[in-house]
Formats: C-alpha cells, structure tokens, sequence
C-alpha cells in the first residue's frame, strides 16, 4: 500500500518536483541571480502572456486533445487594431473593449466551424493563423505603431510604473506587497481548510489531514516568499493582478460549473456525453470562444508591454501556451488537465527559458531543450493512458 501511495503521489506532483529541480539548478549554474527579485518580475512581466493563453487553451485541450494554432495571429491583430485606435487619439477603454470582442468574435468564427461543421480544429486554427497574421499586417501596414496612453501602459503592464503604489510607505521594501502576500496565503489556508471540513460533513472522501497540512504550508510559504521579493524590487507589477483574475476564474470554470464538467465529459467520452443528453457542440463552442477571448487580452498585455504593436508580435505564442498545458499535465486526448497544472508548466517554461538566458545559452539551443522538455511530458501522458488501458 505504501508503495502504491507512493507511485500515486510521484505521478500527481511530477512537475512540481521537476519545477523544484529546475530551480535549483539554475540557482547553483546562475550563482543565484535567477532568484534576484528584478529577475522574479521580470518572469511574471514576460511570461504574462503565456499564463493568459494557456488558460485558454487548456479549454480546447480538455476537449479532446484539440489545440488553437491561430491565438498568436490574434494577439497581433487585436493589438494591432488596439494600437491603431490609440495612435488615432481614441479612448483606451473603448481600445480595450474593442480589442477583447474582436477576439471573442474570431474565437466565435473559430468555433462554429468547429463545433457545428465539424471541420477539424487543427486546419480550423491553422487557416486562422495564416489569415489573421495576414489581417495584422494589413491593420499595421507592415509598421510598428507606438502607444503612450499611460493609463493603457500602467493598467495593463507596460512602461516604469505598472506597478500597484505602495500605500503603507515601506521605504526600501514594499510594504502593501508583503501584506497582500500575506493576506493571501492566510485566505489560501482558510479556504483549504473549511473546503474539506465541509467535504467530510456531507460524508466525501477527504484527503488525511497531514497531507492537507504540508501541502497547504509549502504552497502559502512560497506565496508569501514571492510577495516578498516582489517587495524588495518595486512591489506588485499589474500585470500579476491580470493574471490572477484570469486563472481565477478559468479555475472555477472548470473546477465548479456545469460547462466545466461538459468539457472534461466530452474529452473523456464525447460519445457517451452525446447520448448522456448533453449538445457536445456548445463545449467546443465555448472553448473557442474563450481562447479568442484569452488571446484578445494577450494582445492587450503584449501591447502594453511593448509600448505597442508591430506585425511580428505574437510568433510562437500558440507554441508556449500548448507546451505551458502538457508540462503542466493536460492529457493530449483530452480530459484531463487543470488550472494547477497551467500555472506549474507556464513558470516552468519561463523559468528555463530565463535561466538559459542569464548562463548565455543561444536561442537556438533554448528551443531544443523547450522542445525536449515538451516531448519528455508528451510520453508521460502516453505511458500513462497505455497503463490505463
């Protein structure tokens, strides 16, 4: 018994142990510099836009395995379209809600071809890719367009002062940082706690209660460590507060909503969903439409980032956010993954891509152990599912 709860406990937490390992060893080759708090922001700020897309793919994937190739095209073109709005003297607001319908509605296209046509979704995604890269040059006229609005940079992640000021006056460290950390990790442990409590007293299956206990430890721990280095640097980027939002609530979507059961019951078995009573379509549809949605405020973040837009934003976008959900444990047959599992594969890819680039590797060679790492992750799950049957 000892061994299988073992074996079971590996499995669950393979990539947080090979995340806690990727760690230490960029900490010893980088001397430490890859923990230096400029550096943990610089991770959260660069990789922003690989949290946002992954939670949005991770909906396609549980249907089935199903990928989006076309969300890096979007995010140029609805940062495109932003940006053109704004150098055009337009308000930000109305840039910005312009931006996420225009991704809503491609992901609505996407998804009705899917759904209800049943074309597949890789050539779907893929005529996606190739027409909307076409529509972002032909917003952006092949020139980059620049944005100052500096309420859009500061809201959104861009420019010297996207950070949240620091109300309480820590000087040298951020003290409204430290105590949102806190706070935090204190709602965490509460949760957690009352969530089983009340699992056990309507007679579900709990976990025992010193496992609860460790695992809440480390993971309020570690918050409240990377509040603190937040601290030390310029306190909470707004770029973070977006990322929240959207894991959040992509967390609760698939973790206590109807629609969320939908999409892991058609991943799993969309012929028995199907004669269960349930429209297989409106999953798919729904998946689409949020990952045209993730990929409207990706385009929104990159933007602001960059201060704004130019036509070869967005390459590779679609790559990261697929590796960011099979690192993280979505199965590549669907139904199976969650939003833990999105956060853990996202910080691990940026973490080895941060960590390469401070030793000096060549982005070349970066792409080949990405590409390694993916692969390894990709013949887990396979070996897994062979073990099953």
């Amino acid at each position: 018994m000892k061994s299988v709860k073992f074996s079971e406990i590996l499995k669950k937490y393979t990539m947080v142990i090979a995340l806690v390992l990727v760690v230490i060893f960029f900490s010893v080759t980088t001397q430490g510099k890859i923990l230096l708090p400029q550096n943990i922001n610089n991770l959260i700020s660069q990789n922003g836009y690989v949290f946002v897309l992954a939670a949005g793919m991770l909906l396609c994937i549980l249907t089935g395995g199903n990928i989006d190739l076309a969300c890096g095209s979007v995010v140029c073109f609805t940062g495109g379209i932003g940006a053109v709005m704004m150098a055009a003297g337009i308000n930000c607001w109305l840039a910005v809600i312009v931006m996420l319908l225009i991704g809503a509605i491609v992901g609505a296209w996407q998804g009705f071809w899917i759904a209800y046509i049943k074309v597949p979704p890789f050539i779907t995604t893929l005529a996606g890719m190739y027409a909307f890269r076409g529509l972002s040059n032909v917003v952006l006229q092949g020139y980059a367009v620049g944005v100052s609005n500096t309420t859009f940079l500061n809201v959104f992640g861009g420019g010297a002062d996207c950070y949240i000021p620091d109300f309480l006056g820590g000087g040298s460290i951020n003290m409204l940082c430290v105590v949102v950390g806190v706070i935090i990790a204190a709602l965490i442990a509460i949760t957690t706690f009352l969530s089983r409590a009340k699992a056990k007293k309507n007679g579900y299956t709990v976990a025992p209660i010193g496992g609860v206990i460790i695992k809440t430890v480390i993971i309020c721990a570690v918050l409240v460590w990377l509040f603190y280095m937040l601290a030390q640097y310029k306190g909470i980027p707004t770029v973070l507060i977006w990322i929240a939002l959207v894991l959040l609530v992509y967390n609760y979507i698939t973790t206590n909503t109807r629609m969320g059961r939908y999409l892991y019951a058609v991943g799993s078995n969309e012929k028995a969903t199907t004669l269960s009573g349930i429209d297989s379509r409106k999953p798919y549809f729904f998946a689409y439409v949020n990952m045209g949605l993730m990929a409207g405020l990706a385009g929104i973040l990159t933007t602001a980032r960059a201060s704004g837009a130019q036509p070869t934003f967005g390459q590779g976008y679609e790559m990261d956010a697929i590796a960011a959900c099979f690192i993280g444990g979505a199965s590549a047959y669907g139904g199976e993954g969650s939003v833990f599992g999105v956060i853990i594969g996202a910080v691990l890819m940026g973490i080895i891509n941060q960590g390469m680039s401070i030793m000096g590797i060549e982005s070349n060679y970066q792409k080949v152990v990405k590409g390694l790492v993916l692969l390894i992750s990709i013949i887990f799950d396979v070996m897994s599912n062979k073990k099953k049957s």
